[in-house]
């Protein structure tokens, strides 16, 4: 698969244009992804030198990415879309958030065998333990638990 993925916020803590403290077992998932031959595309708004800082930060934790703001390397960006062709896109900005990444990784491992309901894995049922730790969302708070 194709992967997009954020960095401010999705890989590290938002706090732009720092860069904040690492989220939890985000890096150790990347490189689990791309040992299993997933090709990751660094997908964020840094441009220039913030850009390689992101780049610097992810490749000094073994994390190397096919691409950056681009589908491939040798992409100019001057002429180039910033719409990217991916088979996923993970970023805080997600309807409903980021979810934990060992429950990114259960539904990717879940997306290339087919048939599972990623959502359930992802986001969970009130029975699921990974959907007991959530935050109330907004939609919640406003309309309920249904």
């Amino acid at each position: 698969m194709i992967i997009a993925v954020d960095f401010d916020g999705t890989i590290v803590e938002h706090r732009y244009p720092q860069i904040g403290k690492p989220i939890p077992f985000a890096i150790d998932v990347l490189i689990k992804l791309r040992e299993e031959r997933h090709t990751l595309i660094l997908w964020t708004v840094r441009e220039g030198a913030l850009l390689q800082e992101a780049i610097d930060y992810c490749a000094e934790r073994g994390v190397i990415f096919y691409a950056h703001n681009a589908n491939f390397p040798e992409e100019d960006p001057a002429q180039a879309s910033r719409k990217l062709t991916a088979d996923l896109f993970i970023d805080d900005r997600n309807l409903g958030g980021l979810p934990d990444w060992t429950a990114m990784y259960r539904a990717i491992a879940a997306m290339r065998q087919g048939g599972q309901d990623v959502t359930a894995i992802l986001y969970g049922s009130p029975e699921n333990p990974i959907a007991k730790k959530r935050k109330r969302g907004f939609f919640s708070t406003l309309f309920g638990d249904n």
